[in-house]
Formats: structure tokens, sequence, C-alpha cells
């Protein structure tokens, strides 16, 4: 798990503003997925070449049915169960406030590491207003301006400071996250994979309630499986803890090499279940779509046909990902599972040696339908592999400075995938053009 700073704080003391500054240009994942509610909440800061995940517990239960002051005592109790370092928020402007008081409480309880930061304070009058908040017991004060980034730096120093440098044991192996709506059956798929040896499971320590690393090693295969909450739609997130379920989720999506997604039979596809999808894709993953619960669809010989149909036409940008039809409840096919999701992840890995890539060239990309672009010529002059995970390929091009045509991308994508065998993962082809 990589170290999570959470900012907490009663509302309007500025928690959004400092997040927006902490992670800078970069997008929250959850930006545009409509699990969570509208502002980004969770993203991804850096500081002296130090990554870190930032949560902003501020505003983001929609339609909240308990009370203010409720609400916020949840938010902080559940941060300080998420994270390595907590920011504790408070404005100059105001001075200590009641519910400042409430949540400061919480935080001495807490074995977590907590830097009380003092926003607004950019004069000489506010950084003496500031000395109150020494009286709330919680060490060191940091003052700074959210808004013009003043203080920022020194604040970041200290906190990198407390990162847990410690390595897991499971980073070392693959991790597949099995995500999806509730209910359609994600632990029950684990708990047949797993079946009656449970000396193959083991827990690693650490995780939360809501997302659960299992060890995986049977059969030939070795990895991680994340057991996560189910993701539901943003007018059903009602209270704090889904919220966080929900992040957690999201966090274990991000950090997983291949992302079992989830489909109820019976239900079928719903809207969540392509939001989902989407933030798989966005992230590059590698994928492999289950549909669970078939022994419980009435069927006849071209049911599966067309329910695979249904899928692929639905959620065409998926047509890389394989689609198997299961029971977790009586065990059928899940043995196909662990290895579909170990090729899925030898070939997100899979690197083509350059002898082979120009064989591929001559084949493929000498053709002179590879030089249109649009209208417009250009002429493809080699083709590399940048990195892995997911396989990215540079295709140099010359003549008119053009972008490549997303037909003949396709058509790129498709020969590679048959030609190499790149199964369930996604290509990227990023193209470099040449002047004369």
């Amino acid at each position: 798990m990589s170290n999570i700073v959470a900012i907490v704080g009663r509302p309007n003391v500025g928690k959004s503003t400092l997040y927006n500054r902490l992670t800078e240009s970069r997008k929250a994942i959850v930006d545009d997925f409509s699990g969570v509610t509208r502002d980004r909440h969770y993203g991804i800061a850096e500081w002296i070449n130090r990554p870190f995940t930032v949560i902003d517990t501020g505003g983001y239960v929609a339609h909240s049915e308990d009370v203010f002051e409720a609400a916020i005592r949840e938010q902080v109790v559940i941060a300080i169960e998420e994270a390595t370092v907590i920011l504790f928020l408070v404005d100059v402007t105001t001075g200590i406030t009641d519910l400042d008081d409430e949540i400061a409480a919480l935080l001495r309880r807490s074995k977590k590491p907590v830097h009380v930061v003092v926003n607004k304070v950019d004069n000489n009058a506010r950084q003496i207003d500031a000395t109150v908040f020494y009286s709330l017991g919680l060490g060191e004060i940091y003052n700074i301006s959210s808004m013009t980034g003043s203080g920022t730096g020194e604040l970041l120093d200290a906190v990198v400071k407390d990162f847990d440098d410690e390595p897991l044991e499971e980073n070392t192996l693959p991790k597949f996250a099995i995500v999806g709506r509730p209910n359609v059956g994600k632990s029950s798929i684990i708990n047949s994979l797993i079946g009656k040896e449970r000396n193959i499971v083991t827990p690693i320590a650490g995780t939360t309630r809501d997302s659960i690393h299992i060890h995986y090693n049977q059969y030939g295969h070795d990895f991680m499986l994340v057991d996560t909450a189910g993701l539901r739609k943003k007018t059903k997130v009602k209270e704090n803890i889904e919220f966080y379920s929900v992040m957690r989720t999201i966090k274990a999506l991000e950090e997983a090499d291949v992302v079992i997604l989830m489909i109820d039979a019976v239900e079928g596809i719903e809207s969540q279940d392509i939001n989902i999808f989407h933030l798989a894709e966005k992230n590059k993953k590698g994928i492999v779509i289950v549909v669970n619960k078939w022994d419980a669809v009435e069927k006849d010989l071209h049911t599966l046909k067309a329910y695979e149909q249904r899928i692929r036409d639905t959620m065409r940008f998926l047509d890389y990902a394989p689609i198997i039809f299961v029971s977790a409840l009586s065990g059928q096919r899940i043995e196909r599972l662990p290895q579909l999701i170990s090729r899925a992840d030898a070939a997100r890995n899979l690197r083509i040696p350059t002898g082979e890539l120009n064989r591929f060239y001559n084949e493929f990309l000498e053709q002179p339908r590879a030089t249109i672009s649009g209208r417009r010529r250009l002429k493809v002059l080699y083709l590399t592999q940048a990195s892995t995970r997911p396989p990215t390929f540079v295709l140099f091009t010359s003549g008119v400075k053009a972008k490549l045509h997303f037909s003949y991308e396709r058509y790129l994508i498709n020969r590679l995938r048959e030609t190499f065998d790149f199964f369930a993962t996604p290509i990227r082809i990023l193209q470099r053009n040449r002047s004369k």
C-alpha cells in the first residue's frame, strides 16, 4: 500500500484548495466517475521524488442523512484508519472552534503522525495569531497559504519524513483486483478459488476491512487477489463509510496489474458496470470480464453467444478483454480463471525483441495504405517498443505533420495483438513525426 496523506478538518478551512495545491495539475482518477461525488477527492502528489496519495475528506457525501457534526466525526475516524500521515487543517481567521477541538481530541488518541496546518497565514500579524493552535496539543504547527502555496514546501518536508518506506511482501507479486457492483459475487469467486485448502490463503496485515489482500499460491499460479467493496452509484453513496469503500476500491484498481470486472448474469449490464469498465480502461489495466451466476440464467444453445455479443456491443472499447461465464456457487469454469488472469499479466509485461518488430514492420507497415492519414500522406519509418505495463509502441513517421488516422491506429493495434498475443491487455501507440 502506498503512503496516504489525508486532509481533515471542519468545513470551509480550505481543504480542497490545499488538495489542489498538492496534486497540482494531475487529475484524480475519480474525475468524471459517477460512483463518487463531483469533487476531486483522490489524487496523486509528489515531493522530492516521493509519490503519495492525497485524500480530501471535506464535503464529499451528497444527500447525507446524518447530522453535519456526526458526518465530520465519521470522516475523521475513517481518515485516521486509512492514512499514513494526517494533515489537520485549521483556519487562522477564525481561531479554534468547537469542531476543531472535537477533531483534535480524536487525533490525539490516534497513533498516526498528525501535522497541524494553519491556513490563510499570509502576513506577519496572522503568524502571531496562528500560535494559538499550539494549545491543541498536537505538536508543531505549519503556517501556510493554500491559495498561494506559501509554506507548503516546509510542510511537505515534514510529511515525507513520516512515510513508511518498508516494502510490503505482496508488492513483489502480481495484483489482481476483483471489482464490480455490490452483491455481484466477488467474495464468492475468491472463496470458490480458495476451496477447502485454507493454508494457501495469507491475509496481509495493514489492509482495510473493505479491501482484503489474499495470497493465492496453487496449481502453479502465485499472485495477490484483492477483494474490494462493491462500487455503488453516486446517488447510493450516502454514508461516509461507503465513500471510503469506493476510495479503497478505486485505489485497488489503480494499483492492480489485472482487473477482474464482474457482471451479474441475472441483472445484466448496468450503467455502473460501464463506469467501472471505463475506469479500468482509462488506467490501462489488463482486463478479464467475468459473468457470474451463469447457472441461474435460463438458456439454450445460443444464449451464451448472444449474451457475449450484447456485452461486446455495449462496451466496444473493451474488445480486447476476454469474457468468461462462471458460477461461484457451483464452481462452473472457476478453474479457468487463474490461467486467464496470469496470461493477461504476462501479456501486459511482454516486450517484443527488435528483430521480431522489424519483421512485423516489413510484413504490415510497408504497405501503401499504411502511409495514409486522412487525406494527407505520411510515411511510416519504423516501429519500436518504448515500455510495458501496458505495452507501448512508438511509430516514427515522416512527411506532413498529421496525426495518424484512428482507423490505421486500430489496424496497427489489431495486427500487433494477433501477431504477438497481447492477450487481455490494452496497447498504446505513440506517434513521432520526423521532418525532412
